[in-house]
């Protein structure tokens, strides 16, 4: 059996699905049909096992304590809720996109600066210097016999 720190067994993190149905409703507060019906209508969707028992995140419990806080201290309603939860998994989408683009133009900048400096190193391996002078040649030619 795995060995419990921090609540969680060994190697799990607050994504990982460990929790039945009946630790998730006393880790949340909340009845288990509560928990069942929250899932039903798609508020807090938890992993399911091979023969589809429901398991639990921490990450889950933790979504369903904000179910309740928003339904019972806001007085928001379920389907509030449910768009509610939706507009902030978009933002975390979002704000995920926002960091790889932000990544892929760093290193973008980083390639072409790079490239800039190579392109200038080469041109000093070319390049003379040179004196600025101005002359003026007059070009008389020789009268043939």
């Amino acid at each position: 059996m795995s060995t419990m720190f921090g609540g969680l067994p060994h190697g799990a993190d607050e994504d990982t699905p460990v929790f039945v149905i009946s630790v998730a409703a006393q880790l949340s507060g909340l009845h288990a049909q509560t928990l069942r019906s929250y899932d039903r209508q798609g508020l807090v969707s938890p992993g399911r096992t091979s023969g589809g028992g429901r398991r639990y995140s921490m990450r889950d419990i933790a979504l369903l304590r904000e179910v309740q806080r928003l339904s019972q201290e806001d007085g928001v309603n379920l389907a509030g809720i449910k768009r509610i939860i939706e507009l902030e998994n978009q933002v975390d989408a979002l704000r995920a996109r926002i960091a790889e683009l932000t990544d892929e133009l760093t290193a973008a900048y980083v390639a072409a600066e790079q490239r800039a400096a190579a392109v200038h190193a080469s041109y000093r391996k070319d390049l003379v210097p040179l004196r600025q002078q101005t002359a003026l040649v007059v070009w008389k030619p020789k009268k043939r016999n």
